[in-house]
């Protein structure tokens, strides 16, 4: 019984490790056209630039469709940059 306490320890341990190290983590995505977006690895989004030229007068849809586009692909970035690090630390995982 120990032997499991000290383990449940152990990969505690290794998860705030983890949870910090997300939280330094940044992505960026620029892809989209005009829009600038950086998130961490935590998945909290830290800043976020539009170019000037996208905001226009009638060209509302055009810049939610950007901005749509860019957030989408800055999770999907923070998605893969957790489960690279959860994959060093617990290899073999299920679902990982």
């Amino acid at each position: 019984m120990f032997d499991k306490m000290k383990e449940l320890m152990e990969m505690k341990k290794q998860a705030e490790r983890i949870k910090r190290e997300l939280d330094a983590s940044l992505v960026e995505v620029n892809e989209v056209s005009g829009i600038r977006i950086v998130v961490n690895g935590s998945q909290t989004f830290k800043s976020l630039e539009i170019d000037d030229a996208l905001i226009q007068p009638g060209n509302k849809k055009q810049l939610e469709a950007n901005l749509l586009r860019g957030v989408n692909e800055a999770i999907k970035k923070s998605q893969n940059l957790a489960a690279q690090k959860m994959r060093a630390v617990m290899p073999g995982f299920p679902g990982i």
